[in-house]
């Protein structure tokens, strides 16, 4: 299946940077702060709870969720910049899909969008996104599709003509909510039974395959 787009609506973590380390030192510090252990089940539960507003009372009693959250968020923000890093080839795939399509980012994390730029030239990406928003940027968050409607306007492209790539379900729920193409990455938390059931138009490994799936 070949899909034909004039922008293309990335997200970051688990998409384009491997976050696993910094959820897991996040976790880690978190759990020590609350007197509970610590395990890799709940590391990465967790990030993908948040994200589908589950409880997390599966991990913690619930007088221990606040305060494990305080020190979770805070460090995890404090730690993207440090311990992301990219994924291999991402370069070279920006600059393919940067001579098919527009491209923007639009990331979650609840950070300056200058931030995100500036982890993004440590990586010498940067150069390849017309916009880069982030929670601070919409009003509502992923799956509602108000961020990736602000970014088709930004890129002066119809969002039925755009592609949303992500890693999570509430990446394919917000493209779909926005009547863009949806496609579906293998390398962050959730896995592909999850991501089948949300029906997107495509299911990569990775995005480096998604430029051969490009008109």
């Amino acid at each position: 299946m070949r899909l034909r787009a004039y922008g293309v609506l990335i997200d970051l973590d688990g998409t384009l940077v491997d976050s696993r380390e910094a959820y897991r030192e996040a976790a880690k510090r978190a759990f020590k702060t609350i007197n509970l252990e610590f395990s890799e089940e709940a590391a990465f539960g967790i990030p993908k709870s948040l994200e589908q507003g589950l409880p997390l009372d599966r991990y913690m009693p619930k007088d221990k969720i606040k305060p494990f959250l305080d020190v979770y968020l805070s460090t995890y923000y404090e730690l993207t910049g440090i311990l992301t890093k990219p994924f291999p080839n991402v370069y070279k795939t920006l600059e393919q899909l940067s001579m098919k399509a527009k491209l923007a980012l639009l990331t979650m994390r609840f950070v300056s969008a200058e931030s995100v730029r500036a982890e993004l030239e440590k990586f010498g990406i940067a150069k390849y996104f017309c916009c880069i928003l982030t929670a601070l940027n919409t009003n509502l968050p992923k799956p509602f599709p108000d961020g990736l409607l602000k970014c088709a306007e930004l890129l002066g492209v119809n969002i039925r003509d755009c592609i949303v790539v992500g890693d999570s379900i509430a990446d394919v729920r917000a493209g779909k909510n926005s009547g863009a193409k949806t496609v579906a990455v293998l390398s962050g938390l959730f896995t592909r039974e999850e991501l089948e059931k949300e029906n997107p138009d495509l299911i990569l490994n990775s995005i480096r395959e998604l430029p051969d799936f490009l008109e």
